[in-house]
């Protein structure tokens, strides 16, 4: 069986519940040298996947999909060392490793450097280049960056710039992405935000919702 092949199966496999076999797909795709097997054995140390939880081991994983240029190891990695789980709790760290993924074409990892530059975690805050950050993660489709950058707008009273990206957002059918946004717009007092913010949260408590929250882990 091809790496591509163990992969898919082992997704699968963990779609079905199957975990002890979905790890064994993973360990032969990572044995024929991809990756991304190294990664999902991480994700499944890192969720508890057929183990018990282990953020150092997920990190040994990651650390080890990372330096064969894995981009959602470094990015998942980056995440360990920004909550400090399992490895050094290290924002300059992380932040390089969102570098690396985005570099690595990785869109998400633009958001999360936008979040890093907007709450200073490495340093002072730096609203301009979170913004540029967001707006580029934006540009790209990312939702979490729509919704940043139109949350950054909002901010700034850009009510006009801001409403076409959180429409942008809102077509996003990621599991938890409208829930997150509908708690962040429920305290909204304005017209067009509170109409957003009931279109979110009828959507999170939607039965397809649900269903949309099988959807692959699969580094893509």
């Amino acid at each position: 069986m091809s790496a591509e092949a163990a992969l898919a199966t082992g997704q699968l496999l963990l779609d079905a519940g199957e975990t002890a076999q979905a790890l064994e797909s993973f360990r032969m795709a990572a044995r024929a040298g991809d990756a991304r097997g190294l990664t999902m054995l991480g994700r499944a140390a890192e969720r508890g996947w057929g183990m018990p939880p282990d953020a150092r081991k997920a990190g040994a994983w990651y650390r080890r999909a990372a330096r064969s240029g894995e981009p959602w190891a470094m990015f998942n990695l980056a995440d360990l060392h920004l909550r400090g789980e399992g490895v050094s709790l290290d924002p300059v760290e992380a932040a390089r490793l969102y570098a690396d993924a985005a570099r690595h074409g990785l869109l998400q990892a633009l958001n999360m450097l936008g979040m890093i530059a907007e709450t200073g975690a490495c340093g002072r805050p730096d609203p301009t280049a979170a913004q540029a950050y967001y707006a580029a993660a934006a540009e790209r489709g990312d939702p979490w960056g729509q919704f940043n950058l139109a949350r950054q707008l909002l901010a700034a009273s850009r009510m006009a710039e801001a409403l076409p990206w959180l429409d942008r957002a809102l077509a996003c059918r990621l599991p938890g992405f409208q829930a997150a946004v509908a708690r962040a717009l429920s305290l909204s007092q304005h017209p067009e935000l509170r109409r957003r913010f009931a279109l979110a949260r009828d959507h999170a408590s939607s039965p397809a919702a649900s269903l949309s929250s099988r959807t692959s882990e699969l580094p893509r």
